[in-house]
């Protein structure tokens, strides 16, 4: 399977959209954002992109490349998982630690998968990254989800620079897996 030049991108969320840009710069594709409100399967974070992706080829009529990220609390059973969307949209960032009060562990797991397809009725291929952190009060500008929140090293995602996020994070992890692969088809 070759992946083409030109990669439809579904979201629609520019903070997302500019963060993938950035990682995936020196790749061998060029990214078009398309925002496709898609339903969503509820399940594992790997059947919910796999979901996401054939319905998004489907749409398209070409290549997409979707992603999904969730945010685990292992205290909780790696609750909210892929569900943190929601989560979020209700507690807002002041409120994701607040949900591990009574618990002594407050770590976590970020996950992001990224499942790729070239078109209706092709293979789907999946590019995961996981960082572990922590969870604490937001620290940070909080202009990009739950970043504020999620600390890793001593600094939340949204305190470090830009360069050294996209190096550690879930999303760089899993962006960097997706790069290796378009590499090896150039």
């Amino acid at each position: 399977m070759s992946p083409p030049r030109t990669l439809n991108f579904i979201t629609g969320n520019p903070n997302k959209l500019a963060e993938v840009k950035a990682i995936l710069a020196d790749a061998p594709i060029t990214l078009q954002s398309r925002s496709i409100d898609l339903p969503e399967l509820q399940g594992t974070i790997e059947e919910i992109s796999m979901d996401k992706c054939r319905r998004a080829a489907d749409t398209v009529q070409g290549p997409v490349l979707v992603e999904d990220t969730c945010l685990s609390f292992n205290a909780m059973g790696e609750l909210p998982g892929p569900y943190i969307k929601w989560f979020l949209k209700q507690l807002k960032p002041e409120g994701m630690h607040k949900m591990l009060a009574g618990f002594d562990d407050k770590t976590a797991q970020a996950v992001c998968t990224f499942a790729y397809c070239e078109g209706p009725g092709k293979e789907i291929l999946i590019f995961q990254g996981r960082t572990k952190g922590n969870i604490v009060p937001p620290r940070g500008p909080q202009d990009f989800g739950w970043d504020c929140t999620f600390e890793y090293e001593g600094q939340t995602y949204a305190e470090m620079p830009k360069t050294k996020k996209n190096a550690v994070s879930h999303r760089g992890k899993a962006l960097e897996k997706l790069k290796a692969w378009l590499q090896t088809r150039e």
